[in-house]
């Protein structure tokens, strides 16, 4: 049985996630800092943080609650991305390299969330 939400791959990856986020948003334009700066890294961290709120709860039901939601912000950081790129402040190497994080992520949230499910029968 894990003891804490760092033992699990999908909070790994995701942690992961973010920080290449806060990395890759330091050279965005100074006028973003409050805008899509902020934006970005509130929903790139927020992936993680449910999974760690989800695993608190000590609830299988609540934790699948949880994780659906860290699946609703890892769509929103992908959008967040994709505008970054289309503003010209991600370049197409960065981009794919977060897309392709953002795609393991997501199929790591999906398949715990798959072995949860199979737990409540």
């Amino acid at each position: 049985m894990l003891k804490s939400f760092r033992e699990l791959d999908a909070w790994k990856k995701a942690h992961e996630l973010a920080l290449s986020i806060y990395s890759v948003t330091g050279s965005f334009p100074q006028e973003e800092r409050f805008g899509l700066v902020s934006q970005l890294r509130r929903a790139g961290s927020s992936v993680p943080a449910n999974i760690a709120e989800g695993f608190g709860r000590r609830s299988t039901k609540d934790f699948i609650r949880y994780l659906e939601i860290a699946s609703g912000s890892l769509e929103e950081t992908r959008y967040f991305l994709v505008l970054s790129r289309d503003l010209g402040y991600l370049n197409g190497r960065d981009y794919s390299w977060l897309d392709e994080a953002c795609n393991e992520v997501g199929r790591l949230l999906g398949g715990l969330s798959q072995s949860l499910r199979k737990r409540l029968g």
